[in-house]
């Protein structure tokens, strides 16, 4: 049975999901400064091998692999859709939420939940600055600088990589791939960050995401996390998995499920956020 929750713990629920993005506040965790710092400034990569071994076979295919899956990646300028979110926390109970994102290329992200009843309860907008998040059910305002994504997280949280994880392209792929394999027609690949081990596992035939497993660099830390990739669409021209599910385990185990409704890419999307005068400012 689903939970009923009070105010005060559904929007505690909800800021957990929805800060940011319902995918990564998850992670959150007591790494340094300087850690997420040296972090931010290494982007994803993609492998490229000197030519003095481009002849080795496996090699080749990392490189062929890699290349397929890049072309892959959803090229758009915007994004809209409605997504339900299915949440079980630590506590064991589940949580439902009903979300509409939309999204503007290297610009915005602007979020819409409801609670019970189809009331909207919060509205999120984070953009390359700043986040703002509006709590319609308390009436209250917080503001903070994109930096706060780092801060709540501990992770090298931008613009881009929020939009990569909406979107279903790729994070924290890294340029150092230690291994590659092939079984049951999907490719797995093992690739070393300073972060995470991030094991991908792609489909052998489309080359589309199918799995990725990230383990924590730090092995005094027992922190894994899974994202799986599911129900592939091409209805756009492009392919979109439509369902996907988030697991992380460390003290706790908490289990995202995304089930995206509807959506449509580089339509004419606003991002309407006026904050009513009677709210309180944080």
């Amino acid at each position: 049975m689903k939970a009923v929750l009070d105010q005060p713990e559904k929007i505690k629920c909800m800021t957990k999901i929805l800060i940011p993005l319902l995918l990564v506040v998850v992670f959150a965790s007591c790494r340094s400064t300087k850690k997420i710092q040296t972090a931010i400034t290494k982007k994803d990569t993609v492998v490229v091998l000197p030519p003095d071994v481009r002849k080795n076979d496996t090699s080749m295919m990392i490189m062929s692999a890699i290349q397929r899956l890049k072309a892959n990646e959803i090229n758009y300028k915007t994004f809209s859709a409605k997504v339900n979110v299915d949440y079980r926390g630590g506590d064991g109970k589940n949580y439902d939420v009903n979300a509409s994102v939309r999204l503007y290329k290297d610009s915005a992200i602007w979020i819409s939940a409801n609670a019970i009843l189809g009331i909207e309860a919060m509205r999120v907008l984070i953009t390359k600055d700043s986040v703002k998040l509006m709590n319609k059910l308390q009436k209250t305002y917080t503001a903070r600088s994109v930096d706060y994504l780092q801060e709540v997280t501990a992770l090298p949280l931008d613009l881009k990589t929020l939009q990569d994880l909406i979107i279903g392209n790729p994070v924290f792929l890294d340029s150092n791939i230690v291994s590659y394999s092939t079984a049951d027609n999907n490719i797995t690949m093992l690739c070393l960050g300073q972060l995470f081990k991030n094991l991908i596992t792609l489909n052998g035939t489309d080359y589309t995401l199918l799995h990725s497993k990230l383990d924590d660099a730090d092995i005094s830390r027992n922190r894994t996390a899974e994202l799986t990739y599911n129900d592939y669409e091409n209805k756009k021209g492009v392919p979109f998995s439509t369902k996907r599910r988030i697991t992380v385990a460390e003290k706790n185990r908490l289990d995202i499920r995304l089930d995206f409704k509807q959506y449509d890419f580089n339509q004419e999307v606003s991002f309407p956020f006026s904050v009513p005068k009677n709210y309180e400012y944080n």
